[in-house]
């Protein structure tokens, strides 16, 4: 995080330097604060902080990638996610922590998009960090509003047939869009299925890459 002071240590052990001359927000300067007096108090390390920033830099949507194409190629571990998709994630090793994480498959008649419409609720766990556009005022409001525009406007225009469902993230319960399948990757091994898996195929603002 940026901070104003150059010519002191945090009680982390971190210089306070500013990225920019930008005055700190509000929520920057309480961050700051709890942060640091958290390992004052003793209820948290430096270290602790830092291996926790670290583990959510490591995940990345090859992780859910990797989810996806075994729900492909398993068709009971696709059952168990669809039931439960924190438990089902947990078997891959994948910590989901308490949040509920609720799996929507696409199928030839509906298609499933992802929002959340109060802030920026995202599937970290993973798909790590969420896109710039997601937490966007305008993508927020419009996708619930005019779903098959936005989609348009990402380059997937799908025929009126095809029903499309939005499903808002809330503090504690997570979505992630299983898509369907490509055509033409029966011979395909779990590994290269997860390469064709997108991140926006699982926002639900894209596809999975065709087959090669």
């Amino acid at each position: 995080m940026p901070h104003d002071h150059t010519d002191h240590l945090s009680p982390s052990g971190h210089p306070f330097r500013p990225d920019n001359d930008a005055p700190l927000t509000y929520w920057q300067v309480m961050e700051i604060a709890i942060r640091e007096l958290l390992i004052v108090k003793g209820i948290t390390t430096a270290a602790d902080i830092a291996a926790q920033i670290d583990a959510m830099d490591a995940r990345s949507p090859a992780d859910g990638a990797k989810v996806v194409a075994r729900a492909w190629t398993d068709p009971a571990f696709k059952a168990r996610l669809l039931a439960n998709g924190s438990a089902a994630s947990r078997e891959m090793g994948f910590d989901i922590g308490s949040l509920r994480l609720i799996v929507v498959e696409n199928t030839p008649h509906i298609h499933n998009v992802i929002v959340c419409t109060l802030c920026s609720c995202y599937p970290r766990n993973l798909l790590g960090l969420p896109p710039d556009w997601y937490k966007t005022r305008a993508y927020r409001s419009r996708v619930v509003r005019e779903p098959r525009k936005v989609l348009a406007e990402f380059g997937l225009v799908l025929p009126d047939s095809i029903r499309i469902r939005v499903h808002d993230s809330t503090a504690d319960m997570r979505y992630i869009v299983l898509p369907a399948r490509p055509a033409g990757t029966e011979e395909l091994s779990e590994a290269d299925l997860a390469d064709l898996v997108t991140r926006d195929a699982m926002i639900g603002t894209g596809l999975p890459k065709a087959a090669a």
